[in-house]
């Protein structure tokens, strides 16, 4: 329903599921579907939010009329003034969402049904649910390549050993909006997912299936917005590393410079405490 039955917010849900949208009249429909058959294979309640993100064409009105045709799935509609962004819409459905746990699902359905319940069915083993592509066909080898690269860098400068960064990733909500990432394209799952394994959350990986559908414009991951995300990723990402080793390093100067105090006046302390007191008669 939309906006939805003001009685359902005071009911916590297992999973919000965010479908951000530029322009995906002619894919929102089946995404919306794959989304609900995949859903139909667990018990857990869900609720999903698309955001129409500036969108010029007709989106909006196809979400519309698929929540009217299904009223049993809670589906909200929420529209941007103008293009925000991925990260934005991201971010924002983490505060708008009221699931424990929360992923995004883009509009174009690249992900086939199988993905999906292959990455929900690990809901509750971790806090961070990661999905890798073994292949992805449609994939062209430069496209590779850049991938295999971007995810060694990332690995690199994080410490980390993660098989790849941008599968879309089941998180906890809160964490989210805890750690929300202040990044304005793809590199911002990289962003989020690093600091929280900085943090010691847990993980686990799950390889899984992906269409690639090349395209055009704003809504290509080959442009300069999200050349320059990506760099701003890499550059968060080193500048967090060097600042986690730089107050490691002196938390552990300060805990030794303490611990050699302290065996310098306990004896002095101990000698103290035992001595014997003159007491008058």
């Amino acid at each position: 329903m939309i906006p939805g039955d003001p009685q359902a917010a005071l009911d916590p849900l297992d999973l919000t599921i965010v479908i951000p949208c530029l322009n995906e009249e002619e894919r929102i429909e089946a995404t919306l579907e794959t989304v609900r058959a995949a859903m139909a294979e667990f018990p857990c309640t869900y609720e999903v939010l698309v955001i129409d993100d500036g969108c010029t064409d007709g989106t909006a009105s196809v979400v519309r009329k698929y929540a009217e045709a299904h009223p049993g799935i809670s589906i909200r509609l929420y529209t941007n003034g103008c293009n925000l962004g991925l990260t934005r819409s991201y971010v924002d459905g983490a505060f708008r969402g009221r699931g424990k746990y929360y992923r995004l699902v883009c509009g174009d359905n690249v992900e086939p049904k199988e993905t999906l319940v292959a990455v929900f069915g690990q809901l509750g083993k971790a806090e961070i649910i990661i999905p890798y592509h073994p292949t992805v066909p449609g994939k062209s080898a430069l496209r590779r390549s850049l991938s295999r690269s971007y995810t060694a860098v990332v690995n690199r400068l994080s410490g980390h050993k993660i098989k790849y960064y941008n599968g879309l990733a089941v998180h906890l909500r809160y964490n989210v909006m805890r750690w929300g990432p202040y990044s304005f394209g793809f590199g911002f799952q990289a962003e989020l997912i690093t600091r929280l394994l900085d943090e010691g959350v847990s993980y686990v990986e799950v390889p899984v299936m992906a269409v690639h559908q090349e395209k055009a414009g704003r809504n290509s991951a080959l442009n300069w917005r999200n050349f320059l995300s990506v760099s701003h990723t890499l550059f968060e990402i080193s500048i967090r590393r060097m600042r986690k080793r730089a107050f490691k390093s002196n938390s552990v100067a300060g805990s030794r410079a303490t611990l050699d105090a302290a065996e310098k006046t306990l004896p002095a302390l101990i000698k103290a405490d035992t001595a014997p007191t003159n007491q008058g008669d």
